[in-house]
């Protein structure tokens, strides 16, 4: 009989935080160890409960959320969010600028499918999240990864960016804060990347989720402000991060600049809504309460908090490690710390991550899971407690440490 196989669509798609490294997890807890899963960014597993207001009304609102809503999402959440970006500076928006979907995740896809023609390419940094390569990939497109400066903390580099620009080009990815490196992109280096995108009539994807988690002093720029009325700008952000419910699946996608031009895309876009019927209904009416309620991601990330002091621990922990540096996050809930590959020996990150799970049983994600260009990074998330990020990075200086030897 015929072999059942896998889509060819899914031949140059990776989600490695969720791969391989996952499955040899559950198999060694299948065995009765223990794994501490520093691998994705849930806050639900390390202590983080959602604010109680918003449980409350999304509860209160259970009876009246069993069918079916618009498919661009309900009203009061779609009012809600372009009110938040009124209050940002971005005054024209509108509820009709608002998509709601079932997290950032589902409306990436969403909207790559309706804007993407086989061949055609879109710009994304690297390091990325890997959801937006893959996306590009499903829809068609080619991904085509930008630089973003070690160096510079991060920055992307607009030289790089310019010099990958062709016909095919349609859209340019920025993700600020940065996941995984934990970047904030300074108002130059946005203002820089929207101007790009106008040289060459591009399309700005601007991936928000972490806006809210940033730390020392740092700013979030919204790409949306310097978009204008000139450049399309698909701005993403959600409730998961900031307000610690991954579960609920809120998110949103607002869409600015000259939708004028814009007419048929938004027509597929809005197709494709239609078709998916709407997002989780429940978890929609968490956003009103959210953002117009009382912002206690404030408590976290100030010196004392919980993230503030879990990322600046790991920081200092990981660049204490003979071999191992790391650039400071300002931002998101990661550290993305570099290996002295020559040290250690590593020629395959995937294979050392792989060994670190065995060795100290220990879960993290290798750098090339995040389409890093050598195999000499990996990301830890910095969610858990700092006696536990304390005694996993412990871990780490061990495994590593025995391989030096």
């Amino acid at each position: 009989m015929r072999e059942i196989v896998q889509s060819r669509k899914l031949q140059h798609v990776r989600y490695d935080v969720r791969g391989p490294l996952l499955v040899e997890a559950h198999r060694l807890e299948a065995e009765g160890h223990r794994i501490l899963k520093l691998n994705v960014g849930n806050p639900a597993p390390f202590g983080f409960e959602a604010p109680e207001s918003i449980v409350a009304d999304m509860v209160h609102s259970l009876p009246e959320a069993q069918g079916y809503s618009d498919s661009r999402g309900i009203y009061s959440a779609r009012t809600a969010v372009a009110q938040y970006y009124q209050s940002r500076g971005l005054t024209g928006t509108t509820v009709d600028d608002v998509f709601i979907g079932n997290g950032v995740s589902e409306l990436i896809t969403m909207v790559l499918q309706a804007l993407v023609d086989d061949g055609d390419q879109v710009l994304v940094p690297a390091p990325d999240y890997p959801l937006w390569t893959g996306a590009v990939s499903l829809s068609g497109g080619r991904p085509v990864h930008y630089r973003c400066d070690e160096t510079d903390e991060w920055m992307p580099d607009l030289e790089d960016i310019e010099a990958k620009i062709t016909d095919r080009t349609r859209a340019l990815v920025l993700i600020n804060p940065n996941n995984p490196t934990g970047a904030v992109y300074s108002r130059e280096t946005v203002r820089a990347l929207v101007d790009i995108a106008r040289r060459h009539d591009l399309v700005v994807l601007s991936d928000e989720i972490y806006e809210k988690i940033l730390f020392d002093g740092a700013t979030h720029h919204h790409a949306a402000a310097d978009a204008g009325n000139d450049v399309l700008c698909l701005t993403f952000s959600g409730l998961s991060k900031a307000y610690r419910v991954c579960g609920y699946r809120a998110g949103w996608v607002m869409i600015s600049g000259p939708q004028h031009r814009a007419t048929s895309f938004l027509e597929g876009l809005t197709l494709l809504a239609n078709m998916r019927m709407c997002a989780n209904v429940p978890g929609q009416h968490a956003i009103q309460t959210a953002l117009g309620g009382y912002q206690s991601i404030n408590e976290y990330i100030v010196p004392g908090g919980r993230f503030h002091e879990q990322s600046k621990t790991a920081w200092k922990l990981l660049n204490q490690i003979d071999g191992v540096s790391c650039v400071e996050p300002h931002g998101a809930l990661y550290c993305f710390p570099k290996l002295d590959v020559e040290q250690f020996g590593i020629t395959d990150d995937e294979a050392f991550v792989l060994d670190l799970l065995r060795a100290k049983k220990l879960l993290v994600t290798h750098g090339t899971g995040f389409n890093w260009f050598e195999p000499d990074h990996f990301r830890l998330v910095t969610l858990p407690d700092v006696d536990t990020l304390t005694e996993a990075i412990g871990r780490i200086a061990d495994h590593l440490d025995s391989i030096r030897r």
